[in-house]
This record gives C-alpha cells, structure tokens and sequence, in this order.
C-alpha cells in the first residue's frame, strides 16, 4: 500500500515529494525472499546491509535505479497497518494503478511521524476529507501510539490541529 507524500498527493494534497513511502504485510514473509523478489524488479539497496537493518527496524531503504527513486518500504506487522491495508483503495498513479491509504489512516501514519510536514499533510487532508472520516477512530488508534510512543501530550495537539482545519472557511 502506498503511504507517505504520494498517497497525500493522491488523495488530492498539491505538494511535492522526493520519494516514495509503502508498506507491504510482512508478518509471515521471509526478508530473503521479499528482498529476491524485489531485486527481480529493479530495486536496490540505498545503505548497506539494509536486510539486517530492515529486519531491526522493519524499514527497506531501496532505490530504482531505472527511475532514480528512493523508496521506503516498510515491513507491516501490525494490526493497525493491516487493517489499514484492507482498507486502501487502488488508486492510478501515472498510469500504475496501486492500493493508496485511505485519507483517515493517512491521518493515523502522519500524527505518528509528527514533523512539520506531516502535521500540514494532516490539516490538509482533514480539509478535503473530513466527511469520510471517523475522528473517534482516528483518536482510538493513537491513543495506543502515543501511549506506547510516550507521548500523550500529543493528542491535544492533534485535536487542536483538526479543529483547526475544520474550521477553515475554505474547507472542502
């Protein structure tokens, strides 16, 4: 599933990004296999021994060397990420058609990573998407984060940055 500025991109965020962020379920995969399987394709790896990295910090850091990206490939595990698989809908990105994260888990990965951009991606997509979004939910699933993550601070934050963009006058 496509996740990070491409998927902001694609659910209708004009911004610019120089890279590409995705998560496949990778529970049950074997690495050596996923890494085979993705050197077929054309991809490689950005540090080195990014298969051990990958296996301490469940992230592949890759390159397409055809296209120059940089890619980050996350290693899903979790429950949120699988359901929030699930839920992706397949959108065309220049002429591939992929699944993309729903807006509101989109929401649920940015408030996680918390950077300036990321709390900007959330204004925006709560602007364009607030009718197909559960707050309730949103604000269920990081409760959990910010708890393990130790930072409960956070949900304030997070609620005043989606009153914000709820009453913007140009919402959507």
């Amino acid at each position: 599933m496509v996740i990070g500025g491409v998927a902001v991109i694609a659910r209708g965020v004009p911004r610019l990004t120089v890279d590409i962020d995705a998560v496949v379920q990778a529970e049950e995969r074997n690495l050596d296999l996923l890494w085979r399987e993705l050197a077929s394709l054309g991809f490689e790896a950005r540090i080195p021994n990014a298969a051990e990295f990958a296996r301490q910090r469940q992230i592949l850091l890759l390159t397409h060397p055809a296209s120059g990206m940089p890619v980050d490939l996350s290693l899903g595990w979790m429950t949120f990420e699988k359901e929030a698989m699930a839920r992706a809908t397949p959108l065309n990105l220049g002429g591939v058609t992929l699944p993309v994260a729903t807006a509101e888990d989109l929401v649920v990965f940015k408030a996680i990573a918390w950077r300036d951009l990321d709390r900007s991606d959330i204004r925006e997509l709560v602007v364009r998407h607030a009718d197909q979004m559960s707050f309730e939910r949103i604000r269920l699933t990081l409760s959990q984060f910010f708890e393990v993550l130790e930072v409960p601070e956070r949900m304030a934050e997070l609620d005043a940055l989606i009153r914000g963009a709820l009453s913007e006058p140009d919402q959507m």
